[in-house]
């Protein structure tokens, strides 16, 4: 059984080029979204309490999410790039939180669902990244987020299984799917993650 979504629209090309550009931009980018996945993992262990069967493995996610943040700060740091005086608004994020259902139930299945196709999304330009970034040091940290990112676009489809009925997850996650590539293909190209 597959624990993820596949990703139905690809990156565009240019997507690199823009990053490539301005890598800088992309790093403060990359920087926030590391911590806001590692506050995200942990908004879940806040907000359900009760679902005893998965903190565990939200608070792991949010620790390495957290080390994650820990590693482009460095980098940062090394490049004497600071991070932004304020986090950006997300508008990826904004546009899959706009169709997330309302009921407590449908909301969590759709929150853990759209956790998982962040990260496969995460997964898919980090590989991209590191497929085309010149710098070894930065090539094999990418290499490492890739298959990070990967793990836990599963992690939060398995996450679901403990609750809601396996084509109940797999349904709506090719739900899913469709509406973030089509998310994916209005958003401007831009040296940042989303």
């Amino acid at each position: 059984m597959k624990f993820r979504v596949d990703i139905t629209k690809p990156s565009h090309p240019d997507w690199i080029k823009a990053v490539l550009n301005d890598f800088d931009a992309f790093l403060q980018d990359h920087a926030d979204c590391e911590r806001k996945a590692s506050a995200m993992a942990m908004s879940f262990v806040a907000k359900y309490p009760d679902r005893k069967e998965i903190i565990p493995e939200l608070i792991d996610t949010a620790i390495e999410e957290l080390e994650h943040f820990q590693r482009v700060y460095e980098i940062m740091e090394e490049r004497e790039v600071a991070l932004p005086a304020k986090m950006q608004e997300d508008n990826y994020i904004k546009g899959l939180l706009k169709s997330c259902r309302n009921g407590k139930n449908e909301r969590f299945l759709d929150r853990l669902l759209i956790a998982s196709i962040v990260e496969c999304r995460g997964a898919e330009r980090f590989k991209i990244v590191y497929e085309n970034v010149k710098e070894e040091r930065l090539k094999k940290f990418y290499q490492m987020l890739w298959a990070s990112e990967a793990k836990h676009g599963e992690v939060f489809v398995q996450m679901a299984l403990n609750y809601f009925d396996q084509r109940q997850v797999y349904n709506r996650l090719e739900d899913w799917a469709t509406m973030e590539a089509d998310i994916i293909s209005q958003l401007p190209l831009r040296a940042a993650l989303h």
